[in-house]
């Protein structure tokens, strides 16, 4: 019996080792479950606090639009893009700044939206910006309308508006777009408004590649060259100011891609200083200034376009022989008109000396016989029937003549355009005809955009090269012997056309208002760059030589401006060459003109 208990108690007790207790299983199984529970619910807290700040994020920028730089947008994209000039330069780029936000809801509860009367907070505004109005910025305090008191703020101006202690003066930091070079090249590039678009210039061109999500951030390259351009406003301004005149414009094109390397109109304007309201205002002075004259002022440029005529005829066999003389000794009267010149210059001249002294008669006589069909045809060839080709949305429509209704051009129309009245162009127009006319006759669209060389525009052929040829050597002529010999750079083979035209406009001709033109190319014995400089209205006096007429006036501003850019474009002046106008000196006679 003992064997036999001791046996089964022994089988007891294994049986219960090695079967399982259900009440510890029970334990381990609930506090798993438990941990894993608890688990889910932390994740599942972490979401929706996401969730939440992400409404917050999205509900903020959309209930406040009027602040760029509390939208979804200024947060998660990047900023908008640099524009450089091309070399790298950066004209135009976004940096983060303070502005000064009035929010009356900072305080919350129908309680008034300042601790101190809006008078007061008003004077302490105005004692850290003291251009500011008391009585205006007090009534936008009273009006409690949240918006902007300033778009822009200094650090520190912000710590002393911190210590006012008002909880409804914020200084949210924002975007700017910021212009380091100041007024330099305004007109090509323009601003930005408080919404972040691009207006007026290359901002506006630019305006969706610089903003676009997909390409934001990613700059864009001018054809501009920021030294060219600081020559080209530094000496634009002086000679506006040496002969007094109301405003000016100009350009540097390179005659083989059309690049615009430098363009100018003054007066100018500052886009950092500019603020969006007054584009709208009354203020006539800035609105005036902000307008560009390079490409959307139309004017009568006269003489200038003399060099056209001559190169359409000589196209056109019309003049074969050089030497070949016009009566030049009496006014032309044509339909009740009369074709007249400065001064008298002789009885008779050829076309090289109708250039040099810039004779109206004599180049009336040369349109007549090309015809109204051949120079209309050259004209519009050039573009002078259209808007200038450039890529700023401001550009002036040219007053081309229609003539009758078949489109023909009396003979009085032929003979004043032949020497550069009876319609309006605008200066880029000029630079491009002039392009043209020394680059072996191709004609390209004006650019403001950095192109390959290599992959200039084909454009088209208006003139032979031949003929490009000989007109180099008649406009280098003009600036040796001729009205241009004030822009005669030394080394640098200048060559050129003034004109001086009556200033015109719905009320007719102004004889005591001209406009002064000189278009140039150089070096003429291998022409790179156009330069063209428009003063508009200028003045005789000392500093003119009591002269108001372009030779005197227009004509010095290329010639300062030549050896300023000719070295930062690599042409060096060089003495020891120039164009070979052996063949032609010979009919060359020296003299005055306009």
């Amino acid at each position: 019996m003992n064997g036999f208990s001791a046996a089964m108690e022994a089988a007891s007790v294994r049986s219960v080792i090695s079967s399982p207790r259900p009440a510890l299983v029970h334990v381990r199984s609930h506090a798993v479950a438990t941990a894993r529970m608890r688990a889910l619910w932390v994740v599942v807290g972490f979401f929706l606090i996401l969730l939440l700040a992400l409404a917050r994020i999205a509900h903020l920028g959309i209930s406040d639009p009027a602040r760029p730089g509390g939208t979804l947008d200024g947060i998660l994209l990047p900023d908008r893009g640099d524009i450089l000039d091309r070399n790298g330069l950066p004209l135009a780029r976004a940096f983060p700044a303070y502005a000064l936000w009035y929010n009356p809801k900072a305080l919350g509860g129908d309680g008034p939206p300042l601790v101190h009367s809006p008078a007061e907070v008003a004077a302490a505004l105005v004692r850290i910006f003291p251009e500011e109005d008391v009585a205006e910025l007090t009534q936008r305090l009273a009006s409690g309308k949240a918006g902007y008191l300033r778009r822009r703020i200094l650090p520190e101006d912000a710590n002393k508006i911190h210590a006012l202690g008002e909880p409804a003066l914020e200084f949210p930091r924002e975007n700017e777009r910021f212009y380091p070079q100041g007024t330099l090249a305004a007109h090509v590039l323009g601003y930005v408004d408080s919404f972040g678009h691009g207006q007026v210039g290359m901002e506006a061109v630019f305006d969706r590649q610089l903003s676009d999500r997909a390409t934001r951030g990613t700059p864009a390259s001018l054809s501009l060259d920021a030294r060219v351009q600081g020559a080209l406003e530094d000496e634009l301004l002086a000679g506006m100011k040496r002969a007094q005149a109301k405003g000016a414009a100009g350009i540097v094109m390179d005659v083989d891609t059309g690049e615009v390397l430098a363009m100018a109109s003054l007066p100018s304007f500052n886009p950092n200083a500019l603020r969006p309201e007054d584009i709208a205002d009354s203020d006539p002075a800035k609105q005036a200034n902000i307008f560009n004259r390079a490409t959307n002022q139309t004017y009568e440029l006269g003489s200038v376009l003399k060099p056209i005529t001559v190169a359409a005829a000589i196209d056109a066999g019309v003049i074969t022989d050089l030497s070949r003389r016009y009566p030049a000794d009496r006014p032309l009267d044509i339909a009740g008109f009369q074709i007249h010149d400065h001064e008298n210059y002789g009885a008779s001249l050829n076309a090289i000396e109708a250039l040099i002294h810039s004779s109206n008669i004599v180049l009336a006589q040369i349109g007549d016989q090309l015809g109204p069909q051949r120079m209309k045809s050259t004209l519009q060839g050039l573009g002078f029937a259209e808007r200038p080709y450039i890529e700023l949305p401001a550009k002036g429509r040219p007053s081309f003549p229609h003539g009758d209704t078949h489109g023909n051009w009396s003979r009085i129309t032929t003979m004043t355009a032949s020497y550069g009245h009876g319609f309006t162009i605008t200066p880029m127009h000029l630079a491009s005809a002039y392009a043209a006319m020394v680059n072996g006759g191709i004609w390209r669209p004006a650019t403001l955009q950095k192109i390959d060389p290599a992959h200039a525009p084909a454009g088209r052929r208006v003139w032979q090269a031949s003929t490009s040829a000989r007109m180099r050597q008649l406009l280098r002529s003009i600036v040796e012997v001729g009205t241009g010999r004030q822009a005669n750079a030394a080394g640098f083979r200048v060559g050129g056309k003034t004109g001086t035209a009556e200033r015109a406009d719905k009320n007719g001709y102004h004889r005591d208002q001209v406009i002064a033109t000189f278009a140039a190319a150089f070096p003429m014995d291998r022409p790179r760059y156009v330069v063209i400089a428009t003063l508009d209205q200028p003045h005789a006096n000392a500093a003119t030589s009591f002269q108001r007429t372009a030779g005197y006036t227009a004509a010095p501003v290329v010639g300062r401006v030549i050896p300023r850019i000719g070295p930062l474009l690599g042409i060096m002046p060089d003495a020891t060459r120039d164009i070979d106008i052996s063949d032609i000196a010979p009919l060359i006679a020296s003299g005055e003109g306009e």
